[in-house]
């Protein structure tokens, strides 16, 4: 008797292989949102501690304004021009427009974030972003920052770390504080502490190495790009009232917005 060959079939991936395939094929859409969230939620939490420094500010000012019209017996009456409720709000206006001009510079070049595929084979753990190419990988950019730099090419991509930075902390902050007040009647003080930090400290790290370093990098693409597009000469003034914005937020965002050690004490 003709034997026939046993039919192999192949077999059949499992059902969440399946979801995460479906998933990655819309990693083009939400990744970008991804990040564009990420840094708008760190300029937020940065914008928050500006706050009170910017109402001392515009106090200072009117204390200054009050002195100066106070010793005109004519112009006497405009000390009580500005009261504290209009102080308050012009504070929290100036507040605004800060974080919504470093939105506008910071998280939207993040909607220009692309993946693409790797020419030659890598290592499973390396990412193939659109930083594939040589021109803009991390080593050619940080080779041209060290040589040709400028203020756009350092202080956009340091600006942004912070706020990244500052982002995750949020996320984190939010994960502890609801881990902890949803499992204190299971499980008691200390246990629900100890995984509220446990999981708060997961989230800082993988939002920070799931998003974090792109969204850096991708400011990093922007200002080499747009260094490059005007020439060596013209690139030290490039986008220096962006990074005049932008850096004290990406400071406070770093130093105040970013409490990475809370979750270890």
């Amino acid at each position: 008797m003709p034997v026939h060959p046993s039919s192999s079939s192949e077999p059949s991936s499992s059902f969440l292989t399946d979801v995460s395939r479906f998933l990655g094929a819309f990693r083009w859409a939400f990744m970008p949102l991804g990040l564009l969230a990420l840094v708008a939620v760190g300029v937020h939490a940065a914008a928050d501690t500006l706050d009170d420094r910017l109402l001392t500010a515009v106090d200072r000012l009117d204390s200054a304004f009050d002195a100066w019209v106070g010793q005109f017996p004519a112009l006497a009456s405009m000390v009580d021009w500005v009261s504290l409720e209009t102080r308050t709000r012009l504070a929290r206006g100036l507040a605004l427009i800060w974080e919504l001009a470093a939105d506008l510079l910071l998280a939207l070049p993040t909607l220009g974030y692309r993946e693409t595929a790797a020419n030659r084979p890598v290592e499973r753990w390396r990412p193939v972003t659109a930083a594939a190419s040589e021109s803009s990988s991390w080593r050619a950019l940080l080779r041209r920052c060290l040589r040709r730099p400028t203020p756009m090419r350092w202080i956009r991509p340091l600006a942004t770390a912070g706020v990244v930075l500052a982002g995750a902390c949020t996320v984190a902050r939010l994960v502890q504080g609801t881990v902890y007040l949803s499992w204190r009647p299971l499980f008691g003080d200390v246990a629900s502490d100890w995984a509220a930090r446990g999981l708060a400290v997961a989230a800082l790290g993988g939002v920070s190495v799931s998003l974090g370093w792109r969204a850096v990098l991708r400011n990093l693409q922007h200002a080499d790009a747009a260094c490059e597009a005007v020439g060596s000469r013209r690139a030290w003034t490039r986008g220096l009232l962006g990074c005049l914005v932008v850096a004290p937020l990406g400071l406070a965002a770093a130093w105040d917005a970013a409490p990475v050690l809370s979750f270890f004490r």
